[in-house]
């Protein structure tokens, strides 16, 4: 495989090299770099880290993989999992792209139905059933495993994590054979898109599965940045390489999907039950099922949009019928240069037991998730349950108000 700029050869012209970051990041010492396991902090150049991914997949030619994204993947994931495994294919890697949770965002059940994207939902329930012994490694994309009910059983497994590629900050010590954590690029899909330019395979634009997998990272790039809006250089760039492959067609449809009556809803809900406060829009929306999860960001994007509102937050309480569990579900969306999402909900909502935050985000957006522990599960009583959203409801709203207006001195406004 090379190790040097491709584009895609659909025109059947000869290779032109691509604008790249590739040597401006490597005279640029500490900037977009990732450690690699088991050399401490040590820091690799883009162009080293392609080459060392390269290496990793060489020796381990002919296995076979399990690719885990988070519970609820969005575009950002299914795109980069897809992405690796096509790279993967080359070295006769056989992947598996699972998934534990559910798709309910009507963009991502489009984004898998109308580009055919291989990845399978693997309900816990199941997991006994299933031989994980024909997996020779773990592949962690978009991801660091804390997102994923099916994580456990891998570790139980002994399937050992072989790559991690991801764009949130360091979720705790992670052991891998290669890792890829670069927080200020603002999608996966642009890391995995530069691995492709610096090519660990040959984006071609008469190939139809390549088509639609440059469309589905297009519109992971797209979902991550605010259509582009929040892009940096890096993601422009990506974005650049990946239009000479993708089907604009095939994305127009992708987000022109239409949204479900449950979740319009759940928006008229958040509407109804906002309440605002130093121009934040604050919005409990009760209990939800448990395929309707993606609905809460949608209605904090609507919310946001409100004449003199810069911030939204939207939660409810998810139940998963299935294993009798419940869930407190957030998310927050802010237009506010000087609102960080990911410091104000740290400090509004705390730790766990464990030392995990509760919340955190990136620029604009950001969510949350609380476990009801012993509170939770179904209920037939209705006086109950009302008691119990009242509760939540209330406790929520007090954490975010203490920061949004303590004592009438505003904090974040």
């Amino acid at each position: 495989m090379k190790s040097t700029l491709l584009t895609p050869t659909g025109n059947n012209s000869s290779p032109t090299k691509l604008p790249s970051t590739f040597n401006k990041v490597e005279e640029d010492n500490g900037t977009n770099t990732a450690p690699e396991s088991g050399k401490g902090s040590q820091c690799l150049s883009l162009g080293k880290l392609a080459q060392k991914l390269q290496q990793t997949l060489e020796s381990h030619h002919g296995e076979r993989h399990i690719v885990v994204i988070q519970d609820f993947p969005d575009p950002d994931a299914l795109s980069s999992a897809w992405a690796y495994q096509l790279m993967a294919q080359p070295y006769e890697i056989e992947c598996d792209i699972v998934y534990a949770g559910t798709l309910s965002h009507q963009e991502n059940i489009a984004l898998v139905r109308l580009t055919g994207l291989p990845a399978k939902r693997w309900s816990v329930s199941t997991l006994k059933e299933r031989d994980l012994s024909i997996y020779q490694g773990c592949v962690l994309v978009d991801s660091q495993g804390n997102t994923s009910q099916l994580m456990p059983y891998v570790k139980q497994a002994k399937i050992p994590i072989v790559i991690v590629v991801d764009h949130h900050t360091q979720q705790g010590n992670i052991n891998a054979e290669f890792i890829d954590l670069r927080p200020k690029i603002r999608a996966t899909a642009t890391i995995i898109t530069q691995y492709l330019q610096a090519g660990l395979l040959d984006f071609n634009s008469n190939n139809p599965t390549h088509v639609k997998c440059a469309t589905a990272l297009m519109h992971g790039i797209r979902s991550d940045t605010n259509g582009l809006l929040q892009a940096q250089e890096e993601d422009l760039l990506a974005a650049a390489y990946l239009s000479r492959v993708y089907d604009p067609q095939l994305l127009n449809s992708v987000l022109q999907s239409a949204r479900s009556g449950r979740v319009m809803d759940v928006i008229e809900r958040s509407l109804k039950n906002r309440m605002i406060q130093n121009n934040f829009s604050i919005a409990g929306v009760g209990y939800l099922r448990y395929e309707d999860r993606d609905a809460i960001p949608q209605a904090a994007d609507f919310l946001v949009t409100e004449e003199n509102i810069h911030t939204a937050v939207v939660y409810g309480i998810i139940h998963d019928q299935e294993h009798e569990i419940e869930v407190i579900i957030g998310s927050l969306r802010t237009n506010k240069l000087t609102l960080d999402p990911d410091e104000f909900l740290k400090e509004a909502l705390g730790k766990d037991a464990q030392g995990r935050y509760y919340g955190g985000g990136r620029e604009m957006a950001g969510g949350f998730e609380i476990s009801m522990g012993f509170f939770g599960g179904g209920n037939d009583d209705s006086d109950y349950t009302k008691l119990k959203w009242e509760l939540v409801d209330a406790q929520i709203k007090q954490k975010l108000l203490r920061l949004i207006n303590p004592k009438n001195q505003v904090i974040h406004a």
